[in-house]
């Protein structure tokens, strides 16, 4: 057997030097952007993350749930809370309680599970989160309009995991 000679590859053509060239410039441009685009885009979502233990949030939930219950829907308690603290609560394979919130209201949106990893995702509005056992995150939230808006887990959570869906509804 005989060796490669020692210059096996063809060196770069000009076109070739020329994209990757380019290909450098594009790439240091845009990890430039990138911390302009997260001070400057109005694109980051207001969330404040604090240590809880599962069962200090779930008691936070549970006592939430019972000053605001309003109703029932398929077994899931309804709260409609003033304007201020809201808590919901990820756990397999349920999101709980349906939150009524009212158009032009700030609220505190505290997300947290009490088992295993979630993803918060506010579906038509695209706004995804983590959610974590052992972490309240705080989303502040100013509802525009009025309707219903599903929160779907957007993480694998086990076999149920299809049927995660939870509800905020919207109203004036």
């Amino acid at each position: 057997m005989l060796a490669p000679p020692r210059v096996w590859w063809k060196p770069l053509g000009r076109l070739e030097r020329n994209w990757l060239k380019l290909a450098f410039v594009w790439c240091v441009f845009l990890t430039a952007m990138m911390p302009l685009w997260f001070y400057f885009g109005r694109q980051n979502v207001p969330a404040k993350t604090y240590r809880v233990t599962p069962e200090q949030f779930q008691a936070k939930v549970e006592a939430f749930i019972a000053e605001y219950q309003v109703g029932e829907e398929k077994g899931i308690p309804v709260v409609e809370p003033p304007p201020g603290d809201v808590f919901m609560l990820a756990r397999m394979w349920q999101w709980q309680p349906i939150l009524k919130l009212k158009v032009g209201e700030t609220y505190r949106l505290h997300l947290s599970s009490v088992d295993v990893q979630h993803g918060f995702s506010l579906q038509p509005l695209n706004l995804n989160f983590m959610v974590l056992p052992g972490y309240d995150y705080v989303v502040t939230i100013t509802p525009t309009t009025e309707g219903e808006f599903y929160v779907i887990c957007n993480e694998f959570c086990g076999i149920g995991h299809h049927l995660m869906i939870g509800k905020i509804i919207v109203t004036k």
